[in-house]
């Protein structure tokens, strides 16, 4: 009868200290009321053993001290509760836009940034598990490798499979963001972001950056411009007659040009040099864009005082009907 069980009013289980105060009251009074007598002997008055109205004289008692207790109960007001919880989650809608063009295979980062960046965006992608996620890839054109969904197992599957070469190269980052706003213009999130990676200078295409950028504003997408390599120079790979060759090539990135982007649209531009600073990169994002989950939880209470008032007017009852009929002649 206890189980899940809350008392309104607990303090009223004190009350509970009188129960042995009034046991030994009834103990003293009983002696009190019977005379004692020495005698030599009791086989004057053995007779056979006493009835069971004998026993059952202190029944009365016992029915009272439990119908008290009942009473305690009722006054400390049992309650049962039943709750739930609403959970409300909310992802962020998220396009990736990532240079392809043959110079993110420059070797600055390990094994090259083109790979680089594929495994950190999966590593991301990974910790984003309310969130709609999709892929568009660039360089001198711009396609969708995989549209917004949350199935993330295929996402990751076409990062895996990107490789540079496959489309014309060049460097077209104004059609590649805005490639990546087309994907999010509808789209109903609470927030809307596109990642945008690149290693270069806007060399191509039929879109301004700064175009897109304004385009992406107007649809509320935030975008978050990661430029990536060494300062300097970055050893890039050759195919020669003689097979591989290294050299050291000049690492050219728009800076101004990526700032402004992320400025007009609220986002934030970071510079990756090597693999450690992209993972931080990602994780300082992944912070900035957190997914909303609300959560209401629901109580009702239910008074359970009910039966425990009918247990304790139930023994008062049977007391009565004990002392006023079958125990009536006892003292």
């Amino acid at each position: 009868m206890l189980e899940n069980i809350e008392f309104a009013y607990p303090g009223y289980f004190y009350l509970f200290l009188l129960l042995p105060l009034l046991g030994l009251w009834y103990y003293f009074m009983h002696r009190r009321k019977h005379a004692d007598m020495q005698v030599s002997s009791l086989s004057a008055w053995r007779v056979k053993s006493a009835g069971w109205k004998v026993y059952a004289r202190h029944l009365p008692f016992a029915l009272r001290i439990l119908a008290i207790a009942a009473l305690i109960v009722v006054m400390a007001r049992p309650q049962s509760s039943s709750s739930r919880q609403d959970v409300n989650v909310e992802g962020i809608d998220i396009v990736t836009a990532l240079d392809i063009s043959s110079s993110m295979l420059a070797e600055d980062f390990k094994p090259n940034r083109l790979e680089a960046a594929k495994n950190v965006a999966t590593s991301f992608i990974n910790g984003r598990p309310n969130d709609r996620v999709g892929l568009v890839v660039f360089s001198g054109e711009t396609f969708t490798q995989c549209p917004l969904t949350t199935d993330h197992g295929v996402v990751k599957n076409l990062f895996r499979d990107i490789q540079s070469g496959m489309i014309e190269d060049g460097t077209a980052i104004g059609d590649g963001l805005a490639t990546a706003v087309n994907r999010l213009k509808n789209s109903v999130a609470i927030s809307k972001v596109v990642i945008l990676l690149t290693d270069g200078e806007n060399n191509s295409g039929a879109i301004d950056p700064v175009s897109a950028a304004e385009i992406a504003k107007k649809f509320g997408v935030r975008v978050y411009t990661i430029g990536v390599g060494q300062i300097g120079t970055a050893p890039y790979p050759f195919d020669t007659h003689f097979g591989k060759q290294y050299q050291n090539v000049e690492v050219r990135i728009d800076e101004d040009l990526l700032k402004e982007v992320a400025e007009i649209t609220g986002g934030k531009y970071f510079r990756a040099t090597d693999n450690k600073k992209l993972e931080q990169i990602y994780g300082e994002i992944d912070k900035l864009e957190k997914s909303k989950i609300d959560v209401t939880e629901f109580q009702k209470k239910h008074e359970e005082f009910l039966p425990w008032m009918l247990l304790a007017i139930g023994l008062f009852l049977l007391e009565f009907l004990l002392r006023n009929t079958l125990l009536k002649t006892l003292p």
